[in-house]
């Protein structure tokens, strides 16, 4: 029974067409016989039997469009479309036959070249983005050997100097100053290394907080004696403006008492003689702000932006530092999303970023 259901189904074009020209034909055959039959003249008869040719060529022709000629049409505009990596238009034959395995093989085939071309998409920016970063990195490599080999200059020549000049000193006296030089210029060297590999560990991502609560106010006044107070060279007046409440950071209490020192150790080394050194925590917007303010001449406009940049260092001041401890504040502040920046005032220049609290 199954076999002989298979056998006069219409799921194949093949069947599809021996049984349309059966149809007609034989339709063509029973029509020729009627109408010769006809009780009409035999012109007559045969004039309705050529109408009757024509309605069933006309017929023949409608299904043969529909079953054959339009589902070709069909998957020949969506191949084409393919063919033009347009995917926004799947093949809509629906049929049994092999057309409709054709239209289902076609749409799956444009799906996987779909997915594919994105995979490939995906791939090439990564590439693109590995490539960047690759340059990016030799670019900053290079700086870093090219300020790393400038900064050593002059440590190195200096240590040179003077252990010449104790090989050719015979003053005990004064080969112990010359080796006390060459201790803090190695020493200096040292620090400065020090820096670089902390900065670099910080931009690489190598480095994580530990993040804790802690009362920011006592912690600040304890760091900011160590650096400020009971000192003899000290020759600025200190001022500070604290709220009457506590207030509770929460981060890596070393990383911000490292921002804290860079910061204050920036504003002692240039502000002016007998000038004004300000500490300050106020509340602003719902959000709590450190500043450190000092008294001296202002940085130029067109440099602000450039005083966070590693080995960056003004001509207008007179600290002549590594240049680092900017760049590390910036780093610091930066992965933990909090606000920063500079700014000049009428009689000095201000730095300020948002406290870290517990949300």
């Amino acid at each position: 029974m199954g076999k002989i259901k298979e056998q006069f189904s219409l799921r194949t074009v093949r069947k599809k067409i021996i049984f349309i020209s059966k149809i007609a034909g034989a339709f063509l055959i029973i029509s020729y016989i009627i109408s010769v039959r006809l009780p009409f003249e035999k012109d007559i008869s045969f004039l309705i039997w050529v109408v009757i040719v024509v309605v069933l060529t006309l017929t023949v022709d409608y299904l043969l469009g529909r079953f054959i000629s339009k589902p070709i049409s069909n998957i020949c505009k969506t191949a084409q479309k393919i063919a033009g990596l347009n995917f926004s238009s799947p093949c809509e034959i629906t049929s049994k036959d092999e057309f409709g395995s054709l239209a289902d093989s076609l749409n799956q085939m444009s799906e996987n070249l779909q997915r594919t071309i994105m995979k490939l998409e995906n791939a090439n920016m990564q590439l693109e983005k590995d490539i960047w970063q690759k340059k990016q990195l030799l670019e900053e490599r290079k700086e870093l050997t090219d300020r790393l080999s400038h900064e050593m200059k002059t440590p190195l020549g200096v240590i040179r100097a003077y252990a010449e000049g104790i090989q050719d000193e015979s003053d005990e006296e004064k080969r112990q100053q010359y080796s006390e030089v060459i201790i803090e210029e190695t020493e200096r060297m040292s620090r400065l290394i020090s820096t670089l590999l902390d900065l670099s560990a910080l931009e690489n991502g190598a480095v994580s907080f530990v993040r804790e609560r802690f009362e920011f106010i006592e912690f600040l006044e304890t760091t900011a004696g160590r650096l400020l107070m009971d000192l003899p060279e000290i020759n600025f007046k200190l001022q500070y403006e604290f709220p009457e409440d506590k207030v509770y950071a929460y981060t890596d209490k070393a990383r911000m008492e490292q921002v804290l020192n860079n910061l204050i150790i920036n504003a002692k080394k240039n502000v002016s003689l007998n000038g004004i050194l300000k500490l300050s925590v106020t509340r602003q917007n719902a959000k709590w702000y450190f500043s450190i303010f000092n008294q001296g001449n202002p940085i130029s406009q067109e440099n602000l932006s450039r005083v966070w940049e590693k080995f960056y260092r003004d001509k207008n001041v007179k600290y002549s530092g590594s240049g680092l401890g900017l760049a590390i504040v910036a780093q610091i502040l930066s992965m933990q999303n909090l606000e920063y920046g500079i700014k000049n005032l009428s009689n000095g220049v201000v730095f300020f970023f948002s406290i870290p609290t517990e949300k």
